[in-house]
């Protein structure tokens, strides 16, 4: 079931640990996609886990920008609720998926997730409320309702508007990093509404 919505998206190459017989013979069927199987790493310090230690680099002008690659793994322990709805577990791996997922969009980048599936996502916006219409619109048009859904925020909301277009569009939980002027006007804007929200203390911010 998974290959078949897969293979109606446009794509050119698809990684995954394993793949049905059934799966291949889905993707086989699509012209110009390569498939790869890439075995996930168990134990030991591998090629893997050097690769995540490793320093980002960056050209900027005639100059390096050298940093700590984003490899900071959140546990359920790092995160704060600061709203006075309490998330669920399951809005707690929702949230924790859409963070995951948010690690690797553009920013300023804004994700739905429900039920370990990517719903809608709003990337490389210079206004992060723009980011947040823009993935309301990506679920619709793919047919996938918000209703209920976690959000992940790769930075901190600086006003309460986008927070507003969230709850508007279904999102019923919120994960971002905190750290905002407004920080306690967002807050309360979450619990006008009845919503879970927790906040990492770590942002991923991909430029």
């Amino acid at each position: 079931a998974t290959a078949e919505h897969v293979a109606k998206q446009f794509m050119e190459v698809l990684i995954a640990p394993t793949f049905t017989p059934e799966a291949l013979a889905i993707f086989a069927a699509k012209k110009n996609v390569r498939v790869l199987q890439i075995a996930l790493p168990s134990g030991g310090t591998t090629a893997w886990e050097q690769g995540r230690n490793a320093q980002d680099v960056k050209r900027i002008g005639s100059g390096l920008l050298i940093q700590s690659a984003d490899n900071h793994e959140l546990k359920l322990s790092d995160l704060k609720v600061v709203t006075k709805a309490q998330p669920t577990p399951q809005q707690l791996q929702d949230m924790l998926f859409a963070w995951t997922v948010g690690k690797y969009v553009k920013s300023n980048a804004i994700v739905f997730c429900a039920g370990g599936m990517t719903l809608g996502v709003g990337a490389g916006q210079m206004s992060r409320l723009d980011s947040a219409r823009i993935a309301g619109i990506k679920a619709e048009a793919a047919g996938l309702s918000l209703k209920g859904s976690a959000v992940a925020s790769d930075a901190f909301f600086p006003f309460r508007d986008t927070l507003d277009e969230l709850v508007k569009a279904g999102a019923t939980s919120v994960i971002h990093p905190g750290g905002s002027m407004r920080d306690e006007e967002v807050i309360g804007a979450a619990n006008e509404h009845g919503i879970a929200m927790v906040l990492t203390g770590v942002r991923h911010f991909r430029h």
